[in-house]
């Protein structure tokens, strides 16, 4: 009769998920995505026209790093031990909607303390970035790990994984745009206008990524398939296996330097376009949304490529390449030839495709088979990358020189170093470690099957 009970389960398991139930779950990471983007594109310039220090602002951008490194293997071992997926993602969305308005918002500490010293700001904003940043990583930790849980059925998994990334596109899309349109409507005539521009983004960003969270939450059930036959407990396997492996370290290696490249020229880039080539303010959302549009398409294609070996050695070269250009022409751009600023970022938008598809692939490939363990394999790489983005970050703005509002700079600033010469030296790199990698198709099906996946349902 158990017997019975349980293939009836099973079967139902088995089913392909219907349209709404897909949908539903792929708008449950908007609110991350949204404001994300908004994070590394416009904190570093929102605390600085606010009077930090440009080392001072890469502390609270550090401070949010690390935090989410931790919290990405505290959630991913909690969840694995406690389930409650949409408890955890519940009370993320909670921490990143507060905290996020509280950093945009200006220094709730300082309202608190009734005072506004500098020191109090500096860890006011460090405080809310951790918090922000801890609850990002508990509602992105708990949001993919559904997806095994949710259905059995292949088909479906690949259409929420699919539905997901659509709405990371729209995600970031739709932040340039409320950008661009704060930018029409609120006019910069002063710091003080700027720093509202920004508060307008972060809120305006909100209140459109809790309304799909509403959506999320009536039409996402918790998954009940946590003793399943694809869920249950079994052996792990133990940490020291994958540091007895080198490609262990090589595709860490590669991932890290991947995200290097992304997070920093992003983190710069509002500096670069306004301050150095004295753009107008609307290149601080068109560059990223051209980037991002070009990495968009670039990956659409990216996902109908039958994938092996040879092919993800020779198009994360491809990508490696073209940020050496692209960067070193960034590097050297004059301000007078700004308009070539955008066949710039749709260089950069492939590159970064390459690149971050490339490095996916790898981590895909170096799993394998080894199930038991990929949660340590992807929480690990991503503890490294959020250390190092912040590492890297801190030291850069250690090198900027505080500026007022509208002050000249010189020539090579420190965003002409990160937006450019700093990501090409790290793709230099990552061509060296390509090099090294030596990758066996005994099962190219499985190593790509995350690859295979088309981004759009």
């Amino acid at each position: 009769m158990a017997d019975a009970k349980g293939d009836e389960v099973l079967a139902e398991a088995q089913m392909p998920l219907g349209r709404w139930p897909i949908l539903s779950y792929g708008v449950g990471h908007m609110l991350n995505d949204i404001t994300s983007a908004c994070w590394f594109t416009y904190l570093l310039l929102f605390l600085q026209e606010n009077g930090l220090a440009p080392r001072d602002a890469a502390i609270v951008m550090l401070s949010g790093q690390v935090a989410d490194g931790l919290m990405t293997i505290l959630a991913g071992e909690m969840i694995d031990r406690f389930g409650h997926f949409k408890l955890w993602h519940i009370g993320g969305s909670i921490l990143v909607g507060i905290s996020f308005s509280s950093v945009f918002g200006g220094c709730l500490l300082c309202t608190v303390l009734g005072t506004d010293s500098y020191l109090v700001r500096t860890i006011g904003y460090s405080f809310f970035a951790a918090v922000f940043n801890i609850g990002w990583a508990a509602t992105q930790v708990s949001h993919m790990s559904m997806v095994n849980c949710m259905t059995l059925n292949s088909t479906s998994r690949v259409a929420l994984a699919s539905c997901r990334n659509a709405f990371t596109m729209v995600a970031n899309l739709g932040l340039y745009a409320i950008a661009l349109v704060v930018f029409a409507l609120v006019s910069a005539k002063a710091c003080s206008d700027i720093v509202l521009q920004y508060r307008w983004i972060a809120y305006v960003s909100i209140f459109v990524g809790c309304c799909f969270l509403v959506v999320f939450y009536a039409g996402t059930k918790e998954p009940t398939l946590q003793s399943g036959s694809d869920c249950k407990k079994s052996a792990r396997i133990s940490w020291g296996y994958w540091f007895k492996k080198a490609l262990y370290y090589q595709v860490a290696l590669l991932y890290m330097l991947a995200r290097l490249i992304t997070n920093v020229s992003q983190s710069l880039i509002a500096f670069y376009v306004t301050r150095d080539l004295k753009m107008n303010e609307y290149s601080k959302a068109i560059i990223p949304a051209i980037i991002f549009c070009c990495s968009f398409l670039v990956s659409v294609v990216l996902q109908e490529i039958k994938w092996n070996s040879r092919r993800l050695k020779s198009l994360l070269t491809i990508g490696a390449i073209l940020w050496v250009i692209a960067g070193a022409a960034v590097f050297v751009l004059p301000s007078q030839m700004h308009n070539l600023m955008y066949p710039l970022a749709m260089v950069i938008g492939a590159a970064n495709a390459l690149v971050m598809v490339t490095t996916i692939g790898l981590e895909s490939a170096l799993v394998g088979d080894d199930l038991n363990g990929c949660a340590f394999v992807y929480g690990s790489l991503s503890f490294l990358d959020k250390m190092s983005c912040g590492i890297a970050l801190f030291v850069l703005e250690s090198y900027e020189d505080s500026i007022s509002c509208g002050e000249t700079r010189g020539l090579y600033t420190v965003s002409r170093f990160g937006t450019g010469l700093i990501p090409s030296c790290f793709a230099v790199f990552a061509l060296l470690v390509t090099s090294t990698l030596k990758l066996l198709d005994t099962n190219p099906r499985a190593a790509a099957a995350a690859l295979e996946a088309p981004l759009l349902v």
